[in-house]
């Protein structure tokens, strides 16, 4: 069994996954059980860049920005949608984690971006 740690739209959750015996048939499934929220870590000191902010929203998947929702200055509120990446011809909104400021946009629509590299901040 190995446990991982995973990050959706800014909720964490633990995971544990039961290796199967490599027969290839499936292991029987295990009941099922509501995710487990693991405890959220502070914010992380601010960037270098003087405009950037202390709270980073960072794609969730790899993909291609489709679309920016708010400026740099706009206030938001938690989950609102910051900006729209578009991976595996699904938009996948990227929210804020928690209220704030738009301090930086670090991309722009069109541009190829990895997961987990940083989008946007906040202040």
């Amino acid at each position: 069994m190995k446990n991982y740690t995973i990050t959706v739209n800014g909720s964490v959750y633990d995971v544990t996954v039961e290796e199967g015996a490599g027969n290839g048939v499936a292991p029987a499934a295990a009941p099922k059980a509501a995710p487990k929220a693991a405890p959220k870590a502070a914010p992380k000191a601010a960037a270098a860049s003087g405009s950037a902010g202390s709270i980073k929203i960072e794609a969730g998947a790899a993909g291609k920005v489709f679309k920016i929702e708010k400026n740099v200055g706009d206030a938001v509120k938690k989950g609102d949608a910051v900006l729209i990446v578009e991976a595996m011809k699904m938009e996948i909104p990227q929210v804020a984690p928690q209220d704030g400021t738009v301090a930086s946009i670090n991309c722009a629509v069109g541009d190829s971006v990895d997961a987990g590299q940083v989008l946007a901040t906040l202040n």
